[in-house]
């Protein structure tokens, strides 16, 4: 019976391990295309395209020198605070998720609050409830 908690133990370790997200610079986005990562980084500007209502969030520089774009679609705005492009600007955020090339340089979708937090070097921050618009 206790070979068997440790033979359980250790296999849950490994796979823990296998589907950790890896965590990465945001100056190194580019190295690390079609990987699931985390990266924290600074949003130095941000895009509000009106027509679409999508919101798109430079970290690492200003556009276009940014390591890296961070896109909020505009049929998942509505998820975030109630100005995403606002709250975030000039904040230290962690973002996760699938790191893909548009037009050559790096960018993450993402739909949901849980995949974009603030960084309070003390520990992680989620959004505040949205209040509306």
């Amino acid at each position: 019976m206790k070979k068997n908690s440790v033979l359980i133990a250790i296999i849950s370790l490994i796979a823990y391990s296998a589907t950790a997200q890896t965590k990465i610079p945001a100056k190194d986005a580019a190295k690390h295309l079609n990987e699931t990562v985390t990266i924290s980084d600074k949003v130095y500007s941000t895009k509000l395209i009106e027509n679409t209502n999508m919101v798109l969030l430079d970290l690492g520089g200003e556009h276009p020198n940014q390591y890296l774009t961070v896109v909020i679609r505009g049929e998942d705005r509505s998820k975030f605070n109630s100005r995403p492009e606002e709250y975030y600007k000039g904040r230290e955020v962690i973002v996760t998720g699938k790191l893909i090339d548009y037009r050559g340089k790096p960018e993450i979708v993402v739909s949901s609050p849980d995949d974009l937090k603030l960084n309070m070097n003390d520990g992680i921050i989620k959004q505040p409830i949205k209040t509306g618009n």
